[in-house]
């Protein structure tokens, strides 16, 4: 191969490297030091790469009406935050792929509790925001002619005098209500005012979102597959495409009315959790709910993959950074199949 192409696909080598290793580093860190505040702040330093950043504070989300959101982190001292990164890498005004991330920088189950066993792990439940910054980085460096969008939610669920409690009802953003039943599934919450907003805002071409969202998911495909839930086949196609090609594995899941049968309510729109079989297929059909149906997306449960003890391909032990490699990809070859047409 000439210099040239040798040069540039150092380059992009090195770019994915860099986002990968950030977004390893986030989730890898303890929550006592990456709080809401903290890594709003990370995420403002990819402003000298050329990414707008626009953080929301929750007086402004309370007043766009992000109810679901913020329910989540009353129960903490730290502050509930939305961070917007915008990459403006095209003339071309067309609409941007949104990519949404679950920030949990902590999760206790709020009133819910979890087990002791285990809750340390819970730091990482922020994973599917760090892959969306990592992405951003990386798109950045590599200085892709493509228009993107990140929206992260960052929250802590803690059970403080002012959480929220089973049984409570709450509306998000878009108007429907939620029955808050278990309040451990919380991650749909943010995720829900995230999809709304992101349609609402940016009118985007296609959706990603990421999340740490079921422990059900490891139980079906243990720490080697994420799940893939999509409501459009050809995207998840080609998605699985790149998954496959870059050896990060991921496994289609269904999507189908049967389970959102489960989230019926008779004091809301919708609840928020709908028994124990199913559960990760009941949680995609409660986000499916926020999501219009013209709108192309894909929902990736990342519960197994985000964070694993066992050696890999990319990783030996620890944060992954699962999806950073796959999404940059797909997004490098979505710029190659528009020029080709």
């Amino acid at each position: 191969p000439s210099k040239k192409i040798t040069k540039n696909f150092q380059k992009i080598n090195d770019a994915v490297s860099d986002g990968v290793f950030w977004c390893r580093d986030l989730v890898n860190a303890p929550a006592n030091i990456l709080n809401t505040k903290a890594f709003s702040n990370e995420l403002k330093e990819l402003k000298k790469f050329g990414v707008k950043v626009t953080v929301i504070n929750e007086n402004e989300l309370s007043k766009m009406g992000m109810n679901a959101l913020l329910a989540v982190g009353k129960g903490s001292s730290n502050p509930s935050k939305v961070v917007v990164l915008e990459w403006k890498g095209s003339s071309n005004r067309g609409q941007p792929i949104a990519l949404l991330g679950k920030g949990v920088m902590f999760d206790t189950g709020g009133i819910s509790l979890k087990p002791a066993s285990g809750m340390s792990d819970m730091t990482m439940d922020m994973a599917g925001a760090a892959t969306v910054a990592g992405v951003l980085k990386s798109v950045a460096l590599c200085n892709l002619k493509i228009n993107l969008v990140g929206i992260v939610g960052l929250v802590e669920n803690m059970p403080g005098p002012q959480a929220i409690r089973p049984g409570d009802i709450i509306s998000s953003m878009k108007g429907d209500s939620i029955e808050v039943n278990n309040t451990d599934a919380e991650g749909r919450l943010v995720l829900a005012d995230l999809l709304w907003y992101a349609q609402k805002k940016f009118k985007p071409e296609k959706i990603i979102d990421l999340a740490t969202l079921t422990g059900a998911i490891i139980v079906a495909l243990g720490h080697e597959f994420a799940g893939l839930f999509s409501n459009n086949d050809k995207f998840c196609e080609e998605f699985l495409l790149c998954c496959k090609e870059n050896q990060e594995k991921a496994w289609r899941m269904p999507l189908d009315m049967a389970f959102k049968k489960n989230l019926k309510s008779k004091l809301a729109d919708i609840s928020n959790v709908g028994g124990r079989q199913g559960s990760s297929s009941i949680a995609a059909m409660f986000l499916e709910n926020f999501v219009k149906k013209e709108t192309p997306w894909i929902h990736l449960d990342i519960a197994g993959v985000a964070k694993t003890n066992s050696v890999s391909l990319y990783s030996k032990g620890g944060a992954t950074g699962w999806g950073v490699i796959s999404i940059f990809e797909y997004l490098r070859a979505s710029i190659n199949k528009k020029m080709d047409t």
